[in-house]
């Protein structure tokens, strides 16, 4: 039986941060359809982009991508790709990307490692760590810190630093890991989504996979090596645009 898998990205004009993200200009690109091209060239099968805005869609449309309209009232990524999966030409997928609309660098090797996880272990949801080297980074609450069994599913997310060193002999032996946002789901845990209890645990620290957690879903943690360049703010675009420039980065049609 062939598997099928879609990557999805979600995006949205609206941000109490940055308005209009995904149609802020990078070396004469939009910032989506840098992350469209880029993704696109990784093992699934295909691409689209979920959004609320007109002007989104219209953008992705001028460059040829596969775009579809969503329902404005959705809370997160998540339950918008939700929608996208229950349109009947999207049904037959088995395993879907969540693809991060403000990341124009993507590393599609990030993408390929949850496709071939899911090709070779059938994980339900799997995601992707990074170790963090400085003090800095391990300190940072909106460095989302996780720690994971033998079998590399995750124990805990949290902002706060995880593993705590007790015993300060011991620090040579310790490596903190940054979770990297990136997630591939298998269809039916998608659409079982919408019947998890909230989580206690998932208010309190404010991240929406401790919700799985909570209701007793395993979540493979695979480790990456990937530099992962996201964009929040105006200062985050420009360092983007300078690191592109100074690397010579073209963007493939």
């Amino acid at each position: 039986m062939v598997m099928k898998i879609l990557g999805v990205i979600p995006a949205r004009y609206a941000s109490s941060r940055f308005e209009g993200k995904p149609l802020k200009d990078i070396c004469g690109h939009t910032m989506i359809e840098w992350v469209y091209k880029r993704a696109k060239n990784a093992d699934i099968d295909e691409i689209v982009v979920a959004t609320d805005d007109e002007r989104i869609f219209e953008a992705v449309k001028k460059f040829n991508g596969n775009v579809v309209m969503t329902a404005e009232n959705h809370q997160n990524g998540t339950s918008r790709i939700i929608e996208v999966i229950n349109k009947n030409e999207y049904k037959n997928y088995d395993f879907i990307i969540n693809i991060q609309g403000d990341e124009p660098l993507i590393d599609i090797e990030s993408i390929n490692i949850l496709a071939n996880n899911y090709r070779d272990e059938k994980s339900e949801i799997v995601t992707l760590k990074q170790e963090m080297k400085t003090q800095n980074e391990i300190e940072n609450p909106n460095h989302v810190k996780v720690i994971t069994d033998f079998n590399d599913n995750a124990i805990y997310f949290s902002r706060s630093v995880i593993p705590y060193e007790r015993d300060k002999n011991n620090s040579e032996n310790i490596r903190y890991f940054r979770h990297i946002g990136i997630y591939g789901y298998t269809a039916k845990f998608l659409n079982e989504l919408k019947n998890l209890r909230d989580g206690v645990l998932e208010k309190i620290e404010s991240l929406e996979q401790l919700r799985f957690i909570e209701n007793g879903y395993k979540i493979k943690v695979l480790e990456t090596d990937s530099n992962v360049i996201g964009v929040d703010t105006e200062e985050d675009l420009k360092e983007v645009v300078k690191f592109i420039e100074k690397k010579g980065i073209k963007l493939e049609s």
